[in-house]
């Protein structure tokens, strides 16, 4: 009945075990770091192989008090009875320790620098894009992240050409990696006389915010430059040159921080925003090739690509990836819905997970 390699399932039991007699042994420090990051990993998923295991010994016992020959009618019947319970059991338990088993993504427990630009739709586009960050920022705040905005460019109407921001907490690129993309809208601007529908868009980008331990800077590699601040119409804001323009020169990334009044608080912004742009580059490329599969199934988070809209007049969100339409707009506009979305996404995302890992079983 079970799928799962089971050379594979003992390997794991048996690591548990050396790593737990290890630990027990009192290692230095740093390898007690290390082992213990390994042991809380490993002991969810032993925790289910060995309930998966008590299952399949249940399973089996049934069967063999209902074959015996010449046994108690009444006991086969209800050893009958009891056997359908457990192997409807074991389908959800061998589910379970397959979804421990995908690999993990190192980024999902990171945090993320979001950021959301007004695309095609002028100023209808800006006020599109405000709505997206708003919408990011109640949803924060309803899992209890914490939202620091880097750098804001706002529009004559009140939207975003660009904001970009800082989201910490736990699991947060997790839950936010899937809204990569174009997100297009489609509603009557209440600028507009006629009652038109509109359609306009705007991009997100999820970036897992990268340490100085994730990837590696060379200052050779950036051109950092220093200038005034400036605001609307380009009109100076600031006496000194406080504002910083760092570029990343093999790679051709620029980052503009402007909107603190220190040049040191400026660049120190400016470079977390771009060790996460290129940590984002690196993984992409990484990834290119075993996350195939997963891409043209659930996106790549490619900017180009049209992932969601959301149509006011009908009330509705579709998320084009998965087909999957909510009439929900106003609860996901407002963060309390959003989740709904998430979960589908990622659901989708472990499908198409298990069934390459079936498909790599039975090769």
């Amino acid at each position: 009945m079970s799928i799962l390699p089971t050379e594979k399932l003992d390997q794991l039991l048996a690591r548990w075990e050396i790593v737990q007699n290890e630990l027990s042994a009192a290692p230095e420090q740093d390898v007690f770091v290390s082992l213990s990051r390994e042991f809380a990993e490993l002991d969810p998923v032993v925790a289910a192989i060995r309930k998966l295991r008590e299952l399949e010994h249940e399973r089996d016992s049934l069967k063999e008090l209902i074959s015996e020959e010449g046994g108690d009618n009444e006991m086969a019947d209800l050893a009958t009875e009891e056997l359908s319970e457990i192997e409807a059991k074991l389908v959800d338990q061998i589910h379970q320790v397959q979804l421990l088993l995908l690999p993990k993504d190192a980024a999902d427990e990171k945090n993320a620098i979001l950021e959301v630009r007004a695309g095609t739709g002028g100023e209808e586009a800006a006020l599109f894009a405000g709505d997206l960050f708003r919408m990011y920022q109640r949803y924060a705040d309803l899992k209890g992240w914490k939202v620091q905005i880097l750098s804001a460019s706002e529009s004559a109407v009140g939207g975003y050409k660009e904001i970009v921001a800082d989201v910490t907490g736990k699991g947060v690129f997790a839950r936010l990696k899937f809204e990569s993309g174009v997100h297009r809208v489609q509603r009557v601007p209440e600028t507009e006389s006629s009652g038109r529908i509109h359609t306009s868009a705007a991009t997100v980008a999820v970036l897992p915010e990268a340490q100085e331990v994730d990837i590696e800077i060379d200052a050779k590699d950036l051109r950092i430059d220093v200038f005034r601040a400036s605001g609307p119409g380009g009109q100076s804001v600031n006496t000194t040159d406080s504002a910083v323009r760092i570029t990343h020169l093999p790679s051709g990334l620029v980052v503009i921080q402007q909107d603190e009044k220190s040049q040191h608080k400026n660049r120190a912004k400016a470079m977390k925003v771009l060790r996460s742009r290129l940590y984002d580059l690196e993984r992409q490329r990484r990834d290119q090739e075993r996350d195939a599969d997963r891409r043209s199934q659930v996106g790549s988070g490619d900017r180009s690509q049209r992932i969601r809209t959301y149509n006011f007049p009908q009330g509705r969100v579709t998320d084009h990836r998965i087909n999957l339409t909510l009439h929900k707009l106003d609860q996901i506009l407002s963060g309390e819905g959003l989740d709904e979305v998430v979960d589908a996404l990622i659901t989708e995302d472990q499908a198409n997970q298990l069934a390459q890992m079936s498909m790599d079983n039975a090769s």
